[in-house]
């Protein structure tokens, strides 16, 4: 018996890295993932490799008809959504005094926006449906606390927080619960990506991690599947870190 069996989730961002993660635990754990990405070629593969319980979708999060177009087929084809991954996010360095404007908003666009857009059409189908459901919104550290250069990201990472607040409390009599996951420093390509497709020593920000190790997809895919499953019943509007310990203390402030 598998904790998400018979369940149907959706996870954005799922092509690789954490949403591939989790994507897979979960086809593991008996559900029937749509895996939602824009990397077509990446997603299309890891659906095929998944096997018959996974489907790729193109996911612009960010377009409200692409929601609406994963949702709709879901619902008709799947039978609903029970699950929805709000893990989609994109990250860039840039002091606040030289970011221009439109870096800053297509940030948003993704990170915050995204998740309010998917937000709001799995829950109007869960409500339709009345069995309930879990919707885990993917947040960060810097949901918690601030990081130099990260003025864009923070804004949406704290915007998610709050967001998962308000949906817990509007959907909680409608047994949907809303949770946010906070992960840490989690060896993904999306930092590479933020650096223009340069490595990044980050040993020395691991140095700092009180764990002693930085973290690993499946850390956070492990917390995600909790959450989503219905082991965390009693569980809504919570913050879950992800971070080997960081936000106990000002570990990386300074380095």
């Amino acid at each position: 018996m598998g904790s998400l069996d018979g369940k149907v989730a959706i996870i954005t961002g799922a092509a690789r890295g954490q949403g591939a993660a989790a994507a897979r635990l979960f086809v593991a754990e008996g559900a029937t993932v749509v895996i939602g990405d824009i990397l077509d070629d990446i997603g299309k593969e890891l659906a095929e490799s998944l096997g018959a319980a996974a489907y790729y979708r193109h996911l612009d999060v960010s377009a409200e008809d692409d929601w609406t177009a994963v949702v709709d087929e879901a619902v008709a084809t799947l039978g609903g959504v029970d699950v929805l991954v709000n893990n989609a996010g994109i990250l860039r360095f840039a002091a606040l005094s030289d970011m221009p404007l439109d870096d800053y908003m297509k940030i948003v666009n993704i990170n915050q926006v995204g998740t309010f857009l998917g937000m709001r059409a799995v829950s109007k189908a869960m409500i339709v449906a009345g069995n309930g459901g879990s919707i885990v919104n993917i947040s960060s550290i810097e949901g918690l606390a601030g990081m130099p250069y990260l003025t864009a990201y923070a804004a949406t990472k704290f915007a998610i927080r709050g967001m998962t607040k308000v949906a817990a409390l509007e959907l909680g009599p409608k047994k949907i619960r809303v949770n946010s996951v906070h992960p840490g420093m989690i060896v993904t390509d999306m930092v590479k990506d933020a650096a223009g497709g340069h490595d990044i020593d980050l040993s020395p920000a691991a140095k700092r991690i009180p764990i002693g190790r930085m973290g690993e997809s499946e850390d956070v895919a492990e917390v995600v599947l909790f959450l989503a499953s219905d082991r965390s019943s009693y569980c809504t509007g919570g913050e879950f870190a992800v971070d080997g310990g960081v936000t106990t203390t000002h570990a990386f402030y300074m380095m």
